[in-house]
This record gives structure tokens, C-alpha cells and sequence, in this order.
């Protein structure tokens, strides 16, 4: 990736991108699922939260902002595509928000695909009136300045999870997951076969198997049961 900057205060373009028909794939799976296909891993712990009730599925463009700095957030949704989900690791910041209304309303006209704040953001009843899926750790009324240093398309911590640049996020209600570039592919096949394996299920339990067999067999082999 080509850098612009130094150390610290720097920019990364020429994202390394997965098929456009790949995350299109991944669009409308619940998060719980792909959590599942990655041996419950990479996922965004309960701290962050969605603040506008929509979900989300796009290619992540990261940042680190400086806490209480958010002029990489505003260039990141310049740099950033169609369908992007820009992913902000606040450095540990919960109280001054990087992202609002105003920003949103850019970032619809851009057609983002959403954002993950590991930090505070504002103006929820606006972004809710925008439709643009938002998520975070925090909500508050504070704000930020605009003098940096930051950077754009680096390994971010966001949500205790690593977000790279390039990577899959998708989210929902029960939360937010990332999906690494370079196993997408086979974590679509294991969330295909996972959500077939539900469907069987339930459709046994409408039956009237309610129960699982293995789970009393499991108890045997503990010692729990005769």
C-alpha cells in the first residue's frame, strides 16, 4: 500500500480489497453465525453497541485517531468507498465524539456503508433520521478538534478485537464481527453450512425433538449421568 505521511500522522491508500460478490455474500448474516465459523472468535466484545438499529456488512477502512482528535475520521470518509464501513479506534477515548450528524450526512452522500467507533459518538435521533448504521462504545455531547496526528488504513483495536484495513465487518444487534481478508471465503462456506445445520434443527424441534440426544451423552461421559 502506498503511505502518505510519516510515522504517526500518515494515510494508506490502495486498500487490499476481497470480491465485491464475496462481501455481498456475507450481507444479511447474522453475526452470531460468523462468529461461530471462526471458532467464536473475532468478534467486537458487548461494548459495542448499535446506535441506529441497522446493520451493517462492508470492507473496513481503519483509523487511529488521537483521543479528542477526529480530522483522520473526517478524511477517512473521503478515502473510503461506496459500501465502506470505516472502523475508529479511539485510542481509549469515551468522552469527546468523533462522529455526529453533520459527518453522517457526508457519509451518506458518499454511500458508506456505516461506522464502529471503539469511543463516543453524537447526534443519534439525526443518524437514526439519516439511516446510517452506527455503532459504538460510547454516546456524548462532547466533540473533537480537528489537528491530528492519526492514521488512516493501519491495524486498529476496535472492540478488543484487530481490525485490518481490507478486512470484512459485518454487524447487528447482537453485535459486531470481523472477518480476515484472507479467510473469507471459507468462513462463508462454514456460515453456509452452520445456517443450514439451524434450519434442520428447528425443523426437527417443530417435530418434536426438543431435545438433543448429544446433551445427555455429553453429561454421561462427564460422570453426570448414568
Amino acid at each position: 500500500m502506498t503511505a502518505r505521511g510519516n510515522l504517526g500522522f500518515r494515510i494508506f491508500t490502495d486498500v487490499p480489497r476481497m470480491p465485491p460478490e464475496l462481501v455481498e455474500a456475507f450481507r444479511g448474516k447474522a453475526s452470531a453465525n460468523v462468529a461461530d465459523a471462526m471458532g467464536r472468535f473475532h468478534f467486537m466484545d458487548p461494548g459495542i453497541v448499535s446506535r441506529t438499529g441497522l446493520p451493517i456488512c462492508g470492507v473496513a477502512v481503519t483509523v487511529s485517531a488521537r483521543p479528542g482528535d477526529n480530522l483522520m475520521v473526517h478524511k477517512a470518509l473521503q478515502v473510503a468507498g461506496p459500501g465502506d464501513v470505516v472502523v475508529v479506534s479511539t485510542n481509549g477515548c469515551t468522552t469527546s465524539a468523533i462522529f455526529g450528524e453533520m459527518m453522517g450526512t457526508t457519509a451518506v452522500g458518499a454511500r458508506l456503508g456505516g461506522i464502529v467507533v471503539d469511543g463516543a459518538i453524537r447526534d443519534v435521533e439525526g443518524l437514526k433520521a439519516l439511516g446510517f448504521p452506527a455503532y459504538s462504545r460510547t454516546v456524548s455531547p462532547g466533540a473533537c478538534v480537528k489537528d491530528g496526528p492519526g492514521e488512516i488504513n493501519v491495524p486498529v483495536s476496535c472492540g478488543n478485537t484487530v481490525v485490518m484495513p481490507g478486512d470484512l465487518v459485518v454487524g447487528d444487534e447482537d453485535g459486531v464481527v470481523v472477518v480476515p481478508r484472507e479467510d473469507a471465503a471459507d468462513v462463508l462456506e462454514r456460515v453456509n453450512a452452520l445456517e443450514a445445520g439451524e434450519t434442520k434443527r428447528i425443523a426437527a424441534i417443530r417435530a418434536g425433538e426438543l431435545f438433543k440426544a448429544e446433551i445427555d451423552d455429553t453429561l454421561r461421559a462427564r460422570g453426570v449421568l448414568p
